[in-house]
């Protein structure tokens, strides 16, 4: 399980860095294009750049789908939970079953949709082809634009993250049914740095310490001490 947590997040990595790298060469490419440097100018506009928005549209889109499943695994969904937090054990655990197996049920229907819709876009036409089997009644498919890739390799993005996104539903599931807890993300702590005890007493010091509007005096240890007309 550890080694499909590491690709999910790799591949979430990749995809974002990549696209945000594309996405700059393609900006910088077009703004230094129109300055008339001679031989620079001719050289990048030789240059086709036309691919770049196609692209990263792609990877972006590959990326919200994989990393939906991401969220579901670590807890970072926005939900509003205020009523099932309300209700009692037993009440808020079989709301958190029945929805974490509506989650499931969804994506489930989706993947497999989406499934039958890639297969019958041109996939069945590659993998026969692939194969050596006879295609001459399939369909191969349309392709993109700019990259005049087959766009069954761009919705493979439906089935996939989909069905990964169902899978994690059943794994929060089992996961809440045998200890009871969810996957909860803290937004205020960032991977890779552990606060020892020490840093967090001077973090605290340094809190109370701040003279603005942000960190009220009444807030303060000790602020009730002082005594009666004393500036705060």
């Amino acid at each position: 399980m550890k080694i499909l947590d590491h690709l999910e997040e790799w591949l979430i990595t990749f995809l974002m860095g990549a696209a945000t790298l594309i996405v700059f060469v393609a900006v910088l490419h077009r703004y230094t294009a129109g300055y008339p440097i001679p031989g620079l100018q001719d050289w990048l506009l030789s240059i086709n750049m036309t691919w770049a928005q196609e692209l990263t549209i792609i990877m972006f889109v590959w990326m919200a789908k994989f990393g939906a499943a991401y969220g579901v695994r670590t807890g970072i969904h926005v939900g509003v939970d205020v009523f099932i937090n309300r209700l009692g054990k037993s009440a808020r655990g079989k709301f958190i079953i029945i929805g974490m197996g509506a989650g499931a049920l969804f994506t489930g229907i989706v993947a497999v949709m989406g499934a039958t819709f890639v297969w019958d876009n041109g996939a069945h036409y590659a993998f026969f082809k692939l194969a050596g089997m006879n295609v001459e009644e399939l369909i191969e498919g349309p392709t993109t634009p700019d990259l005049e890739w087959p766009t069954w390799i761009v919705y493979s993005a439906i089935p996939l993250g989909s069905g990964l996104m169902c899978f994690r539903f059943l794994q929060v599931l089992v996961g809440f049914i045998r200890t009871g807890d969810l996957p909860h993300h803290d937004h205020g702590h960032v991977d890779g740095l552990e606060e020892t005890p020490e840093e967090d007493a001077a973090q605290n010091t340094l809190f109370y310490s701040m003279q603005d509007n942000l960190h009220p005096d009444e807030d303060r240890p000790g602020a009730d001490d002082k005594k009666p007309g004393e500036r705060k």
